[in-house]
Parts: structure tokens; C-alpha cells; sequence
């Protein structure tokens, strides 16, 4: 496969799964700012702003609607969702026959509807309905790009961009709110407590899930392990190591070249991280830098994977043969 075509598909992945990140964590946000009781809006704000990556500029204003239709609207903040639609399409335009015709029509449609004046008249009168409809175009992108796209390299390169840029969110989302959750051990939550875990669960589409391994006891402990730890959870980060290691397994074996003894090792020593580490022992422990840690590695991941898939020299093409 042609490094241009792996580097716009991996792309076009993180893209898309950076945008429904936002668009969960927008419409979490919103609703527990409907309890004024816990802290301020502000400061519920922020955290949201610092699980995006502490961006400049989208400092609060007070005005709640039109600092989100900014989060959702403005083409030209890289932290935006219809920014990441933009980009999204434009690195599945320039890979357009390598893709399936659903899977281009799917991801055209989701980019004319966010620059549609329906929309925005829709997120207008009814913001929770405008934010479900952008996540209903991008699940069925994914839904689309599974069922209709041959699982192939290019395939791979697609769980390679969705698996790294979810795990690298979810870790950053666990280490903003590990000072005020999960220092609690023991003793009963207060309700503040209580709405700021349920709304942390619901950030990862992963309060049912947790309810059916866990039940509705919502422990701070228990919550860090399952989303860290937990290998059959598609938004857990064990799970996502695990789907970047078998999609960078599956690209040496369809392409022929053998796998970076570096990248080998960067991706074993992340899973190994999250396979014999306890729950226990994080907490005991620096939770902080071992979520830090996680963050860390999966941008290692990824330089490495444009060193030696992307921008790869001849020589170093030739030694990895």
C-alpha cells in the first residue's frame, strides 16, 4: 500500500473519532451543568476543554450555546467537530478509490449536514438532538466502513487511527478527572460525587456496560478499572491496545514486511502495562503518571508508525524487509 493512502485513511479514522469524542463529551457536559449545586459551570467547562488537550482561545465566556455552537461550528478551531468532519472527508477525497462508495456517500452526507443551515437552526431550538444526529452520522461511517470495505490493509490502517486516538482520549479524560475521583477510597459518595462518575461512564458510552460487570454501585476504583483494564469494553484502553497491536500484526502479515523490532516493543511493553499491572497497584501507586505513562507511549505509536510506514527513508524501508 502507497504510504500517501495509509497516512489519509489512518487520518480520516482519527478524525472521526476525535469528532464523536467531542460531541459525547459536549453533550455530558451540558447536562451536568444542569446541576448547579456541585461546582461551577466554568470549571465543568475546563475540564472538558482540558480532556480535549487544554486548548487556547475556548476560554468561558458564561454564554453556554454559543461557546458550544463554537465547538461544534467553528471550521477554523482544530479542536471543533466540524473541523475534524473537514478534515475527515478531505483525507477520504484524496484516497476516494480505495474506499466504498457507502462508505463516501456516508461520510459526503455527514460533511454537507454540518454545514447546513438545517442544522444549525436545529442546534438552535434543540441542541441535544443536533449533537445525537452528528453521532448517528458517524457511527453509521463506522458501521458502513466495516461492512462494505475489504479487511485489508488500508482496513487496518482505519482500526489503527480509531484504536490510538480512542485510547490516547480516554487516558487524557482519566487524568483530568483523577484528582477529584479517584483520590476517593472507601465511604460513601456524596451526590455531587455520585453525578460527576455516572457523567465520567457516559463520556465512554460505558455506563451500561459498567452496570453489567460492576452493577449500578459506582465506586471510583472499580470505574478506573474497567476502563482501563477491561478487554471486552470497546472504549477500555486494554481493549484499544489490543485492536492497535492485532491491526499492526495484520498490515506486516497482508504487506510482507516485517514489523519494527520498535514498534514490537513500544506496543508489548503498553499491553504488558495493562495485562500485570492491578488496580491495586495503580492506585497505590502514581495514577496520575501511570495515565500520563499510557499517553506517552501512544504517541510513540504513532511516530513510529509514520516513521516507518509513512515517511519512511529507503534504508529504513530496506531493513524492516
Amino acid at each position: 500500500m502507497l504510504s500517501r493512502v495509509a497516512d489519509s485513511l489512518y487520518w480520516m479514522s482519527r478524525y472521526l473519532e476525535r469528532a464523536e469524542n467531542i460531541v459525547r463529551l459536549l453533550d455530558v457536559t451540558m447536562s451536568l451543568m444542569l446541576d448547579t449545586g456541585g461546582t461551577s459551570a466554568e470549571t465543568r467547562w475546563q475540564r472538558m476543554m482540558d480532556s480535549l488537550g487544554k486548548q487556547t482561545g475556548m476560554d468561558w465566556d458564561g454564554e453556554m450555546e454559543s461557546m458550544a455552537r463554537m465547538l461544534v461550528f467553528d471550521s477554523l478551531n482544530p479542536v471543533s467537530v466540524t473541523f475534524c468532519v473537514n478534515e475527515a472527508r478531505e483525507n477520504a477525497r484524496q484516497v476516494r478509490e480505495e474506499i466504498s462508495s457507502e462508505q463516501w456517500q456516508r461520510l459526503n452526507r455527514l460533511y454537507h449536514q454540518m454545514h447546513s443551515p438545517h442544522t444549525q437552526t436545529q442546534f438552535r431550538s434543540n441542541i441535544n438532538d443536533a449533537l445525537a444526529s452528528v453521532l448517528d452520522g458517524i457511527h453509521l461511517f463506522k458501521g458502513v466502513s466495516d461492512t462494505t470495505m475489504i479487511h485489508g490493509q488500508g482496513w487496518q490502517f482505519i482500526r489503527l487511527g480509531r484504536y490510538l486516538e480512542r485510547a490516547y482520549s480516554t487516558a487524557t479524560l482519566l487524568e483530568v478527572y483523577q484528582p477529584d475521583l479517584f483520590q476517593v477510597h472507601g465511604g460513601e459518595h456524596s451526590g455531587y460525587q455520585y453525578l460527576e462518575l455516572v457523567g465520567l461512564l457516559r463520556c465512554c458510552t460505558s455506563f451500561e456496560a459498567y452496570c453489567q460487570v460492576y452493577t449500578a454501585d459506582l465506586a471510583p476504583d472499580r470505574i478506573l478499572e474497567f476502563l482501563l483494564l477491561n478487554r471486552d469494553f470497546p472504549h477500555a484502553i486494554r481493549y484499544c491496545v489490543d485492536g492497535i497491536r492485532h491491526a499492526i500484526e495484520s498490515v506486516q502479515r497482508t504487506g510482507g514486511r516485517r514489523t519494527p523490532d520498535e514498534l514490537i516493543a513500544i506496543t508489548g511493553r503498553l499491553h504488558a502495562m495493562l495485562v500485570y499491572t492491578t488496580i491495586g497497584e495503580i492506585l497505590a501507586g502514581d495514577t496520575a503518571g501511570f495515565l500520563h505513562s499510557i499517553r506517552e507511549q501512544c504517541m510513540e505509536i504513532h511516530e513510529l508508525i509514520y516513521r516507518y510506514y509513512v515517511q519512511y527513508s529507503i534504508q529504513s524501508a530496506l531493513t524492516i524487509w
